[in-house]
């Protein structure tokens, strides 16, 4: 088996009446560090969001897709990221240079950097005409918390919702991943006490990882009877081409256009998403001009 892939894996419990999800991230997470240069509590700020997002778009079905914008008064502002049902992940933070002392327990201090106050908005793209759109008070900043309030509150599912990252001396990235174990209806009260009882107690999610288990140790390790449904490759996929960048200069208008030929001489595009920088010169601008008039 090949450890170094992020993978999700898909399982059941309980005959059915418990769904869960665990997920390793750790080269999703590491290569959005690195796009965006993001310092140790951006990065696991950034990365527990992606993961959760990983996650939820693994619930939706063929050309669905999910936003997640997570909305704080913390320093890193405002953190983005997107997922479909084929395991393609991209995101970003408005903040990236936030590192902020250790917490009490001796961890990156993700509620300092996204804040406590704040809304978590989910808006998922189901293929109507209007996408629906959830949204959540921020209880913790520490994001498990608040996803785990998300799924009781807009979704009217009980659940856990494990997520962590762990950065290393040099800011790179050494595990991150996750997990939501979501209560179906028929379950006994002794059943949930149980459940609850078994993650309050787990070693964290990067201990798990850090220790080498795979995406359904970590499963069978919430649910000792879960059966593993599927698996699904967790993959960072940025839409933006050089086409769409285009069509968005196109939509600025001739006036703007003509501004930038005369003035620039070129025009710099920066995809939010991955960071990567698109530039069209004098003569590439003159033909978008063009097609703006036309």
């Amino acid at each position: 088996m090949d450890k170094k892939r992020d993978r999700l894996i898909r399982g059941t419990a309980l005959n059915g009446r418990v769904r869960a999800f665990a997920v390793r991230t750790t080269n999703l997470v590491e290569e959005l560090r690195r796009r965006h240069d993001t310092y140790p509590t951006a990065t696991a700020a950034l990365g527990r969001t992606l993961t959760a997002a990983a996650m939820m778009g693994a619930m939706l079905k063929g050309q669905e897709k999910l936003s997640i914008l997570v909305k704080g008064d913390g320093p890193i502002g405002q953190i983005t990221a997107e997922a479909n049902a084929y395991g393609e992940v991209r995101g970003y933070v408005r903040n990236p240079h936030v590192h902020l002392p250790s917490n009490a327990l001796g961890k990156l201090d993700v509620a300092g950097a996204v804040g406590t106050d704040g809304f978590i908005d989910i808006i998922k793209d189901l293929g109507m005409k209007e996408p629906y759109r959830g949204s959540i008070p921020i209880v913790s900043g520490e994001l498990g918390d608040d996803f785990t309030y998300y799924f009781a509150v807009s979704e009217q599912t009980p659940a856990a919702v494990g997520l962590g990252v762990l950065v290393d001396t040099d800011n790179s990235v050494i595990v991150a991943g996750g997990f939501i174990v979501q209560l179906l209806p028929g379950l006994t009260d002794a059943e949930i006490t149980e459940i609850e009882q078994t993650v309050g107690s787990m070693p964290s999610v990067t201990t798990l990882l850090d220790q080498g288990l795979e995406p359904e140790d970590m499963l069978r390790f919430l649910l000792p009877d879960a059966v593993v449904m599927d698996e699904l490759d967790i993959n960072f996929v940025c839409q933006c081409s050089r086409e769409r960048i285009e069509q968005t200069l196109v939509s600025l208008g001739a006036h703007e256009l003509e501004r930038l030929i005369e003035e620039d001489e070129q025009a710099e595009v920066v995809c939010h998403y991955c960071n990567e920088a698109y530039v069209f010169e004098k003569d590439e601008l003159q033909v978008i001009l063009d097609q703006a008039k036309a």
